[in-house]
């Protein structure tokens, strides 16, 4: 959705922004001045906003506001520049995320970088996308299972859009990747910067790079952690995120068969889990932490899929020890958040067309028939669904990268990534071309720095330096510890949203 001026108004404000840009770039620089002050959450880190264009093809129509924070180097006589970081979702706050660098970036970074982070538009503190928490609560169940849930699923996604689009104003339609790749450009530009470094964790890494091919110059360095491949159709999407899923899964099996640290170790894990699966189908599985909540299959392979992003596969044993007897008595937390990007910005960035209901039940099928435990993604399946009927066409649907044409970039991925497949980085850094260098995490989890002193400290030195690792570069996989025991794994994972109430 972009917006339409009459022609004598567009020219008009043409002449004008080409008179700004000539005349006045002293004036544009005093207008993107930051002031900083300490943050309302934390007093140690500086939090400043920039105003920015809802349109950047309307420089003069509706702007928004995109909040900031900073954590100034450390060892400021020794300082490097500027890391631009963002954690990924979408619907991650940059934001939040400079605030917690001090426990997630080692303290060589912290010393010789100012760590910026940004709410993307229509996240958290950056005018977010909200919607109706009673709308949300009524949604379909996001596993689709008929021709009459599939019609349902698109009339809601249309009355969710139309709901949404009211609630949060002009940025609405304005959420997809290239926008905030242009916001970010003017934070460094607000930051007084010719170039930043950037480290993005899996959705994150879209961001990172369309920014480096749309501003090639203004790239020190890039770090993309777990790889979105933004370049697949429907089917490739399905498949891949569904592979990777099993995948997970199989690994679970796996180490549940090797370890006696596993609570349903000795026991056929999959046979296990096949009686859940069927229990799900049929609407007679109670959640072992809420009995009067009967879980759908989706909900079940959330818990799943979810337990798979540290991996917490001593909680995922226990969950699935404690769902196969008696339901405990623990009350679900109410949630009554009504923020929801998720769609505004997935259906912004991905075409995910389906024709009819008998193509995506064929899609369903052949998936399931491949991958068992893991019949569909639930992020996929969810992304998919939630795009169904979706009445705004993408403005950053997916295509092939350019050849990069910044200095070297550092692509690193887990072996076994449940959300963001191996295969996707590997993809990406061959659409990067020779710029780019892929180090394989050859372990498990979502996200990969700060998972072993072999991956922190080849980032570290790619950050500091800019010089990539040799070719084909891995470091050894590091299996979970048991943090996670008792505690019940997430129902549905960071980044699939789950609508309020259910």
């Amino acid at each position: 959705m972009r917006s339409t001026t009459r022609p004598v108004l567009a020219a008009f404000l043409a002449v004008l922004t080409a008179v700004a840009s000539v005349a006045g770039p002293a004036q544009a620089a005093r207008d993107r001045a930051l002031t900083w002050k300490p943050c309302i959450e934390d007093k140690t880190a500086q939090c400043a906003s920039l105003r920015v264009p809802v349109d950047r093809a309307a420089p003069y129509g509706p702007s928004l506001t995109v909040a900031l924070a900073r954590r100034p180097a450390t060892d400021p006589k020794h300082r490097i520049g500027t890391l631009v970081v963002n954690p990924g979702g979408p619907g991650g706050s940059g934001v939040d995320f400079a605030l917690d660098s001090p426990w997630f970036f080692s303290d060589q970074i912290r010393r010789r970088f100012d760590i910026v982070g940004f709410d993307p538009r229509g996240v958290a503190r950056s005018n977010p996308v909200k919607c109706s928490a009673a709308l949300l609560a009524a949604g379909p169940p996001v596993h689709l299972d008929s021709a009459r849930r599939y019609s349902e699923t698109i009339a809601y996604n249309r009355r969710l859009a139309a709901d949404c689009a009211r609630r949060t104003g002009s940025v609405f339609g304005y959420a997809d990747t290239l926008s905030v790749v242009d916001d970010m450009d003017a934070v460094r530009a607000a930051l007084g910067v010719e170039t930043i470094s950037y480290y993005g964790a899996s959705y994150g890494t879209l961001l990172g790079a369309q920014y480096a091919e749309r501003y090639p110059r203004r790239v020190r360095a890039l770090v993309l952690d777990s790889v979105m491949d933004h370049s697949g159709d429907t089917g490739a999407f399905l498949d891949a995120e569904t592979r990777a899923a099993q995948d997970s899964f199989d690994e679970f099996v796996a180490w549940c068969a090797r370890s006696t640290a596993c609570a349903m170790h000795g026991r056929d894990v999959r046979a296990a889990w096949a009686a859940l699966m069927d229990r799900a189908r049929r609407g007679a599985l109670r959640d072992p932490f809420d009995p009067s909540y009967r879980m759908s299959l989706h909900d079940l392979l959330g818990v799943a899929f979810g337990s798979f992003y540290d991996p917490q596969w001593h909680s995922l044993a226990r969950y699935l020890k404690e769902a196969s007897g008696p339901a405990g008595r623990r009350a679900r937390e109410p949630f009554t958040d009504v923020e929801y990007s998720f769609p505004a910005v997935f259906c912004d960035d991905w075409a995910m067309p389906v024709r009819g209901w008998d193509d995506l039940r064929r899609r369903l099928a052949t998936l399931a028939r491949g991958n068992p435990e893991m019949p569909v993604s639930p992020l996929a399946m969810t992304s998919v669904a939630g795009c169904l009927g979706w009445p705004l066409p993408p403005d950053n649907p997916q295509r092939t990268l350019a050849t990069a044409r910044t200095g070297p970039v550092l692509l690193i991925n887990a072996r076994h990534d449940p959300a963001t497949p191996h295969v996707w980085a590997a993809e990406v850094a061959r659409q990067l071309g020779p710029k780019a260098s892929l180090v394989t995490y050859e372990g498990w989890g979502h996200t990969v720095y700060g998972r072993s002193g072999c991956v922190t400290g080849l980032v570290d030195r790619y950050l500091l330096t800019v010089r990539p690792p040799a070719a084909g570069s891995s470091c050894p996989g590091v299996e979970p510890k048991p943090s996670g025991v008792g505690k019940r794994p997430s129902r549905v994972s960071r980044v699939v949203p789950a609508r309020p109430g259910r």
